[in-house]
């Protein structure tokens, strides 16, 4: 049986990878038509249904889990010695690149980052995925992503990672609903909260207040970060965020900041990509120029936003 051509393999792997003819059209950017004309041409080849439609997705019979390894391979395998005989021009480029990011990664970076690409590869398109941590692994493994920005750590030995910048969690909060001087634990503890969810990867200062066996009043979670400052403007509840964007949010408002009373420590906020996209020219030339985007921002440390936005009573200035 000779192996089949590039473009069904990538059919084939997609289709096992996200159980979804909807899906893989939409990353091979392809008709659904396009797709299940490819897959009667794999079933003829292979003899085999390969896929079953049930309520939920499609599901793969037991040939389509015995070819998936060794297809995958070879598709890797291919598109490495593609990659390899091509020249990337980012000036001509009009491939289309996903990069993952919560909506505060979209406040912080995203006007930077686009800037930048616009300007050394304006044909570019760039489709910005909102991020959920428990599906980051897989959309890096299976190519879904080309980069995730994220906060929280991700362990997993076939990423790569570089830091951008590190950051610190603050209270934020309506000025008047703050005390002369610094905030102590019962005041915290006993103020109603607004969280935002943690799939957004910021669910570090819970881990330490469950290790202190302390469990703040939770009012309201929400999904998104950008509804924050209207929210504790009109219910005069608190919010743990980030300080770089706690900065952000206070001016111009009716909002203050104060040291969180208890220790947590700082934290990175990194770029991530799979190990095996760095084979190809264009995803190494995507991750390095949204690296040196951002790192035209010229953020600064934690410590010293705290140093220039705190006086003694630890209120922002």
């Amino acid at each position: 049986m000779s192996l089949p051509d590039l473009n069904l393999i990538r059919v084939f792997v997609l289709l096992y990878e996200t159980r979804s003819v909807t899906q893989c059209a939409s990353q091979l950017h392809v008709t659904q038509p396009s797709v299940s004309y490819a897959l009667s041409r794999l079933r003829e080849q292979f003899d085999d249904r390969l896929f079953v439609r049930s309520q939920q997705s499609m599901l793969p019979t037991m040939t389509a889990n015995q070819l998936y390894p060794d297809l995958k391979q070879a598709l890797e395998l291919l598109e490495t010695h593609l990659n390899s005989q091509q020249h990337f021009d980012p000036s001509t480029c009009n491939s289309r690149f996903r990069l993952a990011l919560t909506d505060l990664g979209e406040m912080v970076f995203l006007p930077t980052i686009m800037n930048h690409l616009q300007r050394v590869a304006p044909e570019l398109e760039l489709e910005v995925i909102p991020l959920k941590m428990e599906e980051v692994p897989n959309w890096l493994t299976s190519g879904q992503v080309n980069a995730v920005i994220c906060s929280r750590p991700i362990d997993l030995h076939s990423l790569e990672r570089q830091t951008i910048t590190r950051d610190r969690y603050v209270c934020l909060a309506r000025a008047d609903t703050f005390k002369p001087g610094t905030m102590d634990i019962e005041t915290f503890a006993s103020r109603k909260h607004i969280v935002v969810s943690g799939t957004s990867g910021h669910s570090l200062v819970e881990d330490i207040l469950y290790q202190m066996n302390i469990q703040r009043k939770v009012a309201l979670e929400v999904p998104h970060f950008s509804i924050l400052p209207s929210l504790l403007v009109s219910t005069g509840f608190l919010s743990v965020i980030p300080i770089q964007i706690a900065n952000q949010f206070a001016e111009g408002r009716e909002l203050a900041v104060r040291s969180l009373p208890f220790q947590v420590p700082d934290f990175n906020v990194s770029l991530y990509w799979h190990t095996h996209s760095n084979r190809s020219p264009a995803q190494r030339w995507f991750c390095q120029a949204v690296l040196e985007a951002v790192r035209t921002m010229n953020i600064p440390e934690p410590m010293v936003l705290i140093d220039r936005m705190f006086d003694d009573e630890g209120v922002i200035n």
